[in-house]
């Protein structure tokens, strides 16, 4: 299957994030959008809130320049963590007030968020999901041969 640089460098970070431990929602540099950014937290200014999906005055300055953060614009990037995030179990934008999951450090949380996020990268790229796992049950259908006798 042929993928993209961004894709292929996303998947990368996000793979050795959760396996390292190093994915963590609530914190801009561990989450899904701080780890495709070199675990910085630069992006954050694009919007007021965490979790949003609204573009700030910054983020819309950037998203009308066309600039890309490691491939990904402003509203991409936004779509991203937004995707973690309630994959996660979060009720955005984060805040003190919002559902957040009891147990946050469970890996299957972090896993439910990271294959939803995983989904949303192969849309944006265009590309089939590749954690869609039902493909590997799939039985090709053979024509049976008549045996006669």
């Amino acid at each position: 299957m042929k993928t993209t640089p961004r894709f292929e460098n996303a998947i990368k970070r996000l793979y050795k994030a959760f396996h390292d431990n190093t994915l963590n929602p609530e914190c801009c540099k561990q989450c899904a959008v701080g780890n495709i950014l070199d675990n910085t937290d630069s992006w954050k200014h694009l919007s007021d809130l965490h979790g949003s999906l609204e573009l700030n005055y910054v983020g819309k300055v950037h998203q009308t320049l066309g600039r890309k953060f490691n491939g990904y614009s402003p509203l991409e990037l936004l779509k991203i963590e937004a995707t973690f995030l309630k994959a996660c179990g979060f009720q955005i934008p984060l805040n003190h007030r919002n559902e957040k999951p009891k147990n946050l450090g469970g890996k299957d949380i972090l896993f439910n968020g990271l294959s939803e996020t995983i989904a949303l990268l192969c849309k944006l790229d265009d590309i089939p999901d590749v954690m869609d796992y039902q493909r590997l049950f799939e039985v090709e259908k053979k024509p049976k041969k008549l045996i006669m006798n």
